[in-house]
């Protein structure tokens, strides 16, 4: 069983709109949301082996907020440029030739690629979580998904399962 933590960066600060958007950092909502999905993380169990994420200033400070929340010992990360604004098929093949022996990936990175993933390998799980997934994909938003699969290789459109959406406003 394999599985697949899809996670949003956190929300991002527009305040200088000179700023390269690759530079962009959170804006205080991102800096409270972050921590918070870190601990929901934890708490669920979902710790990974491995995170893959994308290299933009936002991505890191996100993954930097979660990960004193999830323990020791830390995953093992890669940074990835790949993985800034990226399409799904591209954030897939990362993970794929990223994995060794990984049972569960967390990949940080942006919409819609984010989005737009975990709404191609959905194909069972629970209906309102389903729907939740289906409307929108905030930022810091988490997708969880599981696979009846030992290798990387077997994981196509539809056969996963959506066990976790998570929100930081569902956190509240």
């Amino acid at each position: 069983m394999l599985t697949l933590s899809l996670l949003r960066h956190a929300k991002s600060d527009w305040g200088d709109l000179d700023l390269d958007d690759f530079d962009r950092a959170l804006a205080p909502r991102g800096i409270k949301a972050a921590p918070a999905m870190g601990k929901a993380i934890a708490r669920l169990g979902l710790k990974p082996d491995l995170i893959l994420c994308s290299s933009a200033v936002r991505t890191r400070a996100t993954l930097a907020l979660i990960l004193p929340q999830l323990g020791a010992p830390p995953p093992e990360i890669l940074y990835d440029n790949q993985l800034y604004l990226a399409l799904p098929s591209i954030m897939l093949d990362v993970a794929i030739k990223a994995s060794h022996t990984a049972r569960h990936i967390m990949i940080i990175a942006h919409n819609p690629g984010t989005h737009a993933l975990a709404l191609e390998l959905t194909g069972s799980g629970d209906k309102k979580a389903i729907a939740e997934l289906a409307s929108k994909f905030p930022t810091a938003a988490l997708a969880v998904l599981r696979f009846n699969s030992n290798d990387w290789r077997d994981v196509r459109a539809g056969n996963g399962e959506l066990t976790s959406f998570i929100t930081p406003r569902g956190l509240e």
